[in-house]
Order: structure tokens, then C-alpha cells, then sequence
């Protein structure tokens, strides 16, 4: 699959072949279906907690006697009826999460992308930087090169990017991710992927599928 390189002002600067085995690979939405579901799982905190009568202080006395009384039998004064008393049925703290093979992962990833880049919503930019953060001046490329779509830029590595990640801070309809932490919930949530060149070496390093020896 070849593309167009362009620039930040949305001009073309050249072309280059994306690797097919990330960018063509077999679409499966039942694969992707499954990492989306796992990702949000795992996003849940699970901290809800209620206490059972068990939790609950006092209650150590029996209220009165079992019998002569005409009212009600009653062991503790934290039973559920009780005003104060533990709760029942109620949610406790969980692990929502759920297990997913890396090579089950990693073909989500490249089925996502290449549903992306079938629909033609991939871009490879030469450079991202200004040089230093300016939230205008990335705003205005970002509209030169996609419009008015949302956007999830790529980016190689963190520490030469700095002014991308501030100048996006102030962008509502933009994120800016690692190629590395590329993931199925973001592909998925933005209109365009806007990726720097240099990008796809990261992602052919962790996402090319490599053949057993015979």
C-alpha cells in the first residue's frame, strides 16, 4: 500500500510503501470486538464497596429476650432491618478484568489499522514539532491536513515530542499517543490517525509477525 508523505501544511512531500503485514492485514471484527471489550474492562476501577453485618459496630447485645415480649424475635440490633444494620446484596470491591493473548492483542492492533487505512483514514506526516508548544499552530495543522475530524496523532517517542504533547493538551478533539501504547480503544474513538513517519519503524518492531523457522 503506498501514501502520500505530507507536510504540516497538508502538502505532499512524498511517497512511501507502508508494511503490508501491519497495514493490509486480515480485517476481523470479531477480534477487534474482543480487545475494545477487554480494554474497557480493564479500565474499571471496581472500588464500589458496602458493609455487610459483619463490618458494622455494635450489635453484640441481643435487643430483648426470645420470648414474653409480643414483638418480634430479634438477634442484633446490626441486622438489615435495623437502622445502622450491614446491608445485603449489595456490591463489594471486584477485579473486572479479563485476559487477552499478546499475539491476540497485537492482531487487533494491526486489524484496526488496517481497517484505517482501507477507509483511507491514515495519514503519515514527515514531522510533527514546532519547535516549541503553540496549541494555534498545531490546530491549524491538524485542520490543513484532516478538517474538521477528530484526530489521535502517533508519535515515536516522548522526550523530542514535548511541544506536541502541550501543544494538544488544549485541543479537545485531539490526542496524542506513543506508537508503542498504540491501542484499540483510541484507533476506534477518532475519525484519523495522523502518524509521524518515523512512527512506523516503532510499530513494525513490536507488531510484525515473524515467521517460525523451518
Amino acid at each position: 500500500m503506498k501514501v502520500d508523505v505530507v507536510d504540516l501544511k497538508g502538502s505532499k512531500v512524498k511517497e512511501i510503501e507502508l508494511p503490508a503485514s501491519i497495514f493490509e492485514a486480515p480485517i476481523k471484527p470479531d477480534l477487534m470486538h474482543q480487545a475494545y471489550v477487554r480494554q474497557m474492562a480493564n479500565a474499571r476501577l471496581g472500588t464500589h464497596e458496602t458493609k455487610v453485618r459483619s463490618d458494622v459496630s455494635g450489635g453484640g447485645r441481643k435487643p430483648w429476650r426470645q420470648k414474653g415480649t409480643g414483638r418480634a424475635r430479634q438477634g442484633s440490633t446490626r441486622a438489615a432491618q435495623w437502622v445502622g444494620g450491614g446491608k445485603i446484596h449489595t456490591p463489594h470491591s471486584r477485579d473486572y478484568s479479563l485476559k487477552m493473548p499478546l499475539k491476540m492483542r497485537r492482531a487487533a492492533v494491526r486489524s484496526a489499522l488496517s481497517a484505517k487505512a482501507a477507509e483511507q483514514s491514515v495519514v503519515i506526516v514527515d514531522n510533527l514539532s514546532f519547535g516549541e508548544p503553540k496549541s494555534k499552530l498545531l490546530a491549524q495543522a491538524i485542520e490543513k491536513i484532516v478538517g474538521k475530524q477528530t484526530a489521535l496523532l502517533v508519535i515515536p517517542e516522548k522526550d523530542s515530542k514535548i511541544d506536541v504533547l502541550l501543544s494538544a493538551d488544549n485541543i479537545p478533539h485531539v490526542k496524542v499517543i506513543l506508537a508503542k501504547y498504540l491501542n484499540i480503544r483510541d484507533m476506534l474513538s477518532f475519525d484519523q490517525i495522523i502518524m509521524e513517519e518515523s512512527s512506523i519503524d516503532v510499530l513494525k518492531s513490536f507488531l510484525t509477525v515473524k515467521e517460525r523457522a523451518k
